[in-house]
């Protein structure tokens, strides 16, 4: 399909918005894949795990194993090519040595996803952090280089890069990487964005110039919603709080005319909800494929659809209509 729609993540076992007994049945059978059980529900999914640590061709190719052939897998780059603060305090050493070698390394660990032909996009994802400079545009330009061959989404953040705004789309078209749209709370040093709209008066799906405030480049049109939760954004007692937001319908309706009009455009659009706490994300991503006319697939347990009624009516429980 053109437009995939799936979620940030499929493993969430521990806190209070653990997925365990939400989108995962409290009580699993001996053998239970969450995986393969998630690939029932959803095209597409956001590996986070690679952001933590290299893959590992071995985990890679497992999970072609466990998920049908149309299946598609948009990787998180490691965090020593984008977070070098917080690979130094998590890895425990003193300096930021990024070489080829780790370039590479990353490479064979996602080869069997290439293989298959199962990528959907690297996500290239920078901290608020990571301001425009001449150093960081340079070391930019040098990343997607490095990474070239594979569809590249980058997610920017601090509003230098959109204060530039057609020097950062020229870099990004000059390796047919794709802007990554991002919906998070907003702050003064927040990349400036569109948020999509829908023209209610006429019914229409936004232009392209309402997709982001520039005709994204790339072969790819990618989305990631992270809620709105902005009271918990920065202050939270733990960080899954900050993910702590479900959208309603009609906040989920304008992506949907984003997507459909990128989709129109040629490209595919990749759409991925990171609002996990308590498989929100899921409801989410459930809600966005029924107003894109998708199939929702796969059975939802009972509880999830009392925890979130709107997905009464949508999805299937015990096989049969909820």
């Amino acid at each position: 399909m053109s437009i995939l729609v799936g979620t940030s993540g499929w493993n969430y076992p521990t806190g209070r918005g653990t997925w365990n007994g939400v989108f995962y049945p409290a009580r699993r059978p001996r053998g239970f894949d969450e995986l393969a059980y998630y690939a029932e529900h959803f095209d597409t999914v956001e590996v986070n795990s690679t952001f933590y640590r290299m893959p590992e061709a071995p985990q890679t190719a497992r999970w072609v194993e466990r998920t049908p052939g149309a299946f598609i897998f948009s990787v998180k780059l490691y965090q020593k090519f984008t977070h070098p603060d917080m690979y130094l305090a998590r890895e425990g050493v003193t300096g930021w040595d990024l070489s080829r070698a780790d370039v590479e390394l990353f490479r064979a660990g996602v080869g069997p996803l290439a293989d298959a032909d199962r990528i959907g996009a690297i996500l290239i994802q920078f901290p608020p952090s990571f301001h425009r400079m001449d150093e960081t545009r340079a070391y930019l330009d040098w990343l997607l280089a490095a990474f070239a061959g594979y569809p590249l989404a980058v997610e920017l953040r601090h509003k230098t890069w959109s204060d530039e705004t057609a020097d950062t789309a020229a870099c990004l078209a000059a390796h047919q990487a794709s802007w990554v749209l991002i919906d998070e709370p907003k702050f003064k040093s927040s990349i400036e964005q569109n948020r999509p709209r829908r023209s209610i008066s006429r019914g229409m799906a936004p232009s392209d110039t309402d997709l982001e405030g520039n005709r994204p480049p790339g072969s790819i049109f990618y989305t990631r919603l992270h809620g709105r939760n902005a009271a918990e954004w920065w202050n939270h007692a733990a960080g899954e709080d900050r993910y702590n937001y479900l959208y309603s319908p009609a906040e989920l309706q304008p992506f949907a005319d984003t997507a459909q009009a990128a989709a129109a455009s040629g490209r595919r659009a990749l759409v991925y909800l990171n609002n996990h706490f308590s498989a929100k994300a899921v409801a989410n991503a459930a809600v966005l494929k029924q107003q894109l006319h998708q199939p929702l697939p796969g059975e939802y347990p009972r509880e999830m659809v009392e925890r979130y009624p709107e997905l009464s009516g949508l999805v299937r429980v015990n096989g049969l209509e909820y």
